[in-house]
C-alpha cells in the first residue's frame, strides 16, 4: 500500500485501509524482532523511508521540510530523514538540544521560546554554534532577558519571530489554537522586527508560525458528522484567514529586514502551507512515525511506522490477557485519544474502566483468548517523539529483518523536556 492515500469518505473506510496494512506487516514486524523481551520499541524503516518521502511529495516542490527533532528524538533517525532531498534543517524544541545537534547540523531553529540562562551563556560563547542555532522570540521581554543574561560582548545571536497563527474571532474573544505568541497582526510582527533590528547583538532571521488548530487536528476524526463538519469548516476559514494575514505579516517584517526563510504548518497541512507564497519550508516530524493522533486525516495517511512492546503475564479469565505495562500515554487534554492504539494481534481491546495501565492493562477480545504467557502484544503511542523518552533504543526492522538498533535522546544520556 501507498504511504499516500487518497481522500477518504468516512472513518470506517480509514480504519478499513490501516487493518488491511497491518494485518501482513505486523506479522512480519512479530517475526523479526520475536528474539526480544519486552518492553521494546520497534521502528519500521521501511514505513519511515516511505512515509519522509511522503513529505516531501505532499510539498509539489514549493517548500523545504525541516525535521521537527521533537517528534523523532534518535539523533540517527533525524539524520536519516534530514539528509534526504527536499529537506533543510532541524526545528528542535530546547536550547540544550539545539546547542547538541549543532554539532552536527548547520542549522537548527529552536521553536519555543527559551530562559535557560546556562544555555544561553553556553550559547554566547561559542561563535560556531551562534552561527548555526536561531532562537524563537515573541516580545521584547525576551530580548531584555537574553541581554541581562549574556550581556552585549557576544556574537550576533540570530532570532526567529513567532507568529501566532490561531484563529481570532469577536475581536479576539474567541481563540481558535494553540496559544503561542502574543505577535498576531502584521502590525505587531513589523514592530517587533524594528525593535530586533535596533538592538546589537541580534539578528532577525525568519518569521514562523504553526496553525494547530489544522495541521494538529485531523478532519476526519471517529463520532459525530456534525461536528467533523463543522472542524473542517473552521479549518478551510482559518486557513484562508491565515494565509492573507501570513502575507501582509511577511511582507511587513521584509520591509524592515530580509529574511532567510519563513515557516509554517506541520505534518497535518503541508499542501496547504506550501502553497502560500511567501512560505519556504515546513517544520514536520510526526508525520514519519505515524502515530495515532494522525489516522483521521483525509488528505494523506502515514503508514504506522514506530511501535511499542509488551508481554503478556498474566491470565485473570480465559477471556482476558494481562500485559505488564502499556500505559504510555501522551500529553494534551485528557481523552481517549491520548491513550495508546493496540496495533497487533488484531482484534483486542482495552478495558474501559481500566485503559492502559501504568504497570498492567488488561486486553478483551477475540485475539485476547488465545495469548499465552510470554506472548507479545503491540501498541502504537498516541503521539510521535515521545515515545522515545520511555526507552533506551531503537530496534530497526527493514522487509523481514531485524537489522539493528539506535538510540534514544534517553539512551544517550538526554531529557531535554
Amino acid at each position: 500500500m501507498s504511504a499516500h492515500v487518497a481522500s477518504r469518505p468516512d472513518v470506517k473506510s480509514a480504519v478499513s485501509a490501516l487493518t488491511g496494512l497491518s494485518e501482513v506487516r505486523m506479522a512480519q514486524l512479530h517475526r523479526a524482532t520475536e528474539h526480544l523481551d519486552p518492553p521494546f520499541a520497534v521502528v519500521d524503516l521501511d514505513a519511515f523511508d516511505a512515509n519522509a518521502e511522503d513529505l516531501t511529495r505532499r510539498t509539489d516542490g514549493l517548500a523545504t521540510i525541516r525535521v521537527a527533532s521533537k517528534s523523532v528524538r534518535s539523533r540517527e533517525l533525524i539524520q536519516r530523514a534530514a539528509q534526504r532531498e527536499g529537506y533543510h534543517g532541524i526545528l528542535a524544541f530546547t536550547l540544550p538540544e539545539a546547542l547538541w545537534l549543532a554539532e552536527d547540523h548547520e542549522d537548527v531553529v529552536i521553536g519555543y521560546p527559551t530562559a535557560d540562562r546556562t544555555a544561553l551563556q553556553q550559547l554566547a560563547m561559542d561563535e560556531r554554534a551562534a552561527a548555526r542555532i536561531t532562537l524563537m522570540i515573541d516580545s521584547v521581554g525576551q530580548l531584555d532577558f537574553i541581554d541581562n543574561v549574556v550581556g552585549a560582548s557576544r556574537p550576533d545571536l540570530r532570532v526567529c519571530i513567532d507568529l501566532d497563527a490561531a484563529l481570532e474571532l469577536a475581536g479576539g474573544r474567541i481563540h481558535l489554537g494553540p496559544y503561542r505568541s502574543p505577535v498576531h497582526s502584521p502590525r505587531q510582527a513589523a514592530a517587533l522586527a524594528r525593535e530586533i533590528e535596533s538592538r546589537p547583538g541580534f539578528r532577525l532571521a525568519g518569521v514562523m508560525s504553526y496553525e494547530g488548530q489544522i495541521a494538529g487536528l485531523g478532519d476526519n476524526q471517529p463520532g459525530s458528522p456534525l461536528k467533523r463538519a463543522a472542524l473542517r469548516a473552521m479549518q478551510r476559514f482559518s486557513a484562508r484567514e491565515l494565509a492573507d494575514r501570513r502575507a501582509a505579516a511577511i511582507a511587513a517584517v521584509e520591509a524592515v529586514a530580509p529574511l532567510e526563510f519563513v515557516n509554517g504548518g506541520g505534518t497535518g497541512s503541508i499542501e496547504q502551507t506550501a502553497s502560500e507564497h511567501v512560505i519556504t519550508e515546513i517544520g514536520a516530524g510526526s508525520g514519519l512515525y505515524g502515530p495515532g493522533l494522525f489516522d483521521f486525516y483525509r488528505r494523506f495517511r502515514p503508514r504506522p511506522a514506530a511501535y511499542f512492546v509488551m508481554s503478556v503475564v498474566r491470565r485473570p479469565t480465559d477471556k482476558i490477557a494481562t500485559v505488564l505495562g502499556g500505559g504510555w500515554v501522551a500529553s494534551g487534554p485528557t481523552g481517549r485519544d491520548r491513550q495508546p492504539t493496540l496495533a497487533w494481534p488484531q482484534g483486542l481491546r482495552m478495558n474501559p474502566l481500566e485503559g492502559a495501565g501504568e504497570v498492567q492493562t488488561p486486553v478483551l477480545g477475540t485475539a485476547a483468548h488465545g495469548l499465552r504467557l510470554g506472548d507479545h502484544v503491540w501498541f502504537r503511542h498516541a503521539k510521535a517523539g515521545e515515545l522515545c523518552e520511555r526507552v533506551n533504543t531503537l530496534h530497526l526492522v527493514s522487509k523481514s529483518e531485524h537489522v539493528g538498533q539506535v538510540l534514544t535522546y534517553r539512551g544517550e544520556g538526554h531529557a531535554f523536556l
